[in-house]
């Protein structure tokens, strides 16, 4: 089936979702033309109407994530600047964190730089051929000076889902604090904070939450205390020539991306009247039935988990005797079918999925995505194997 000039299929939503809820630019329209106003910045009608937005988003939240306070839901650029915060934020000279071999960058470049910078030590964790992460191995490779562990809850590699309940359980046994990377499945699976044990949730606004780029958030309960990566203007006590100590104003400084915000609100508001679990099911149905179709095929792996409830949505593939970013110029350009080739941002993964000298075809589906579509792209990667 060749491309027609209508037909766009995307399939790269665990870099980013598309297409948004038509609610989020609305929001962000009705901001820009009858609010405008920096929250906090003042008395006026219409930066309390700002604050009023950004106070109603951390409710939302709390709501979503069962957060038992939502004033301790600080806004980030992106999932990235919210694992910063706590890893740079937590770790001191002496101290030691496990992290597993499914992580992003995201853990990865700020570890070796805490390791460099400031003596941290840390070990990794290892998974399966498919991704999967032993919680044990967390359990056993816990020290006398461990205080963090780290665990990626779905792979944006293979998409395995990791047990993250299992983990806060050792965690909380052990007296060890406990951060989660929500990247790939905050608004994509269910997440419960205070029943998985988690005591710092970082998470994209712009992904699996339908929000737009340029917005983040990160839990951070009472029982951690982090220095804020950078101290500035909050809005509050400003005759303080020191950072406030309450929360958030502890973590906000500056002013608010409150457009983008707006536009999240919207987006979490699409999730809760959808339901996390319908999504859920609806992404499974789509990868169980992508993962079937392409194994097949000739020529076509798969790397991960094949268990459909421990996968989130995201199909690697290789093709026998191809470069993967040849394969994926193809799908576009013949196909319409957008995807993410290469390593993902994620070399640990790709060693530990067996792929790093090759990396892969990335399809990842999301809330807009039709069956239909995935037969057209099971037919596409046939044609081209």
């Amino acid at each position: 089936m060749a491309k027609t000039e209508e037909q766009v299929i995307y399939l790269d939503n665990a870099a980013t979702s598309w297409p948004k809820p038509p609610e989020m630019m609305e929001a962000m329209i009705a901001y820009n033309d009858n609010i405008g106003a920096s929250a906090g910045r003042g008395a006026y009608r219409r930066a309390v109407d700002s604050a009023r937005i950004i106070f109603n988003l951390r409710e939302a939240l709390a709501e979503l994530f069962n957060l038992p306070e939502s004033e301790r839901v600080i806004f980030t650029f992106n999932c990235t600047e919210g694992l910063n915060t706590v890893l740079w934020g937590l770790l001191a000279e002496g101290d030691h964190c496990l992290i597993s071999s499914m992580e992003h960058n995201s853990v990865i470049r700020p570890m070796r730089a805490l390791a460099k910078y400031r003596r941290v030590e840390f070990d990794i964790v290892p998974a399966d051929g498919s991704g999967l992460v032993d919680a044990q191995g967390y359990k056993k490779a816990i020290k006398p000076n461990t205080k963090l562990l780290v665990l990626v809850h779905g792979s944006n590699v293979a998409g395995t889902v990791q047990p993250v309940a299992e983990v806060g359980r050792i965690a909380k046994e052990a007296g060890v604090h406990y951060l989660v990377d929500a990247a790939q499945t905050a608004g994509a699976i269910p997440i419960d904070v205070q029943a998985e044990n988690i005591e710092m949730l970082a998470f994209p606004g712009h992904k699996g939450l339908m929000g737009p780029l340029g917005t983040g958030g990160l839990y951070i309960a009472p029982t951690v205390e982090l220095r804020p990566l950078y101290q500035g203007g909050t809005g509050t006590h400003s005759y303080m020539e020191e950072q406030p100590e309450f929360m958030p104003d502890r973590f906000e400084s500056g002013s608010h991306n409150a457009l983008g915000l707006a536009g999240f609100l919207a987006s979490v508001g699409f999730i809760a009247r959808k339901g996390v679990e319908e999504i859920r099911n609806h992404r499974l149905a789509l990868t169980e039935k992508m993962i079937e179709g392409v194994s097949r095929i000739p020529g076509v792996n798969y790397h991960g988990n094949r268990k459909t409830e421990l996968q989130n949505g995201v199909i690697s593939l290789t093709f026998d005797g191809a470069d993967v970013g040849r394969m994926g110029e193809r799908l576009d350009k013949e196909f319409g079918i957008m995807v993410r080739t290469g390593l993902h941002c994620a070399p640990l993964a790709h060693k530990t999925l067996g792929t790093m000298e090759t990396g892969t075809v990335r399809f990842s589906v999301g809330v807009f995505n039709t069956p239909e579509q995935v037969d057209v792209v099971i037919d596409a990667c046939r044609r081209i194997a």
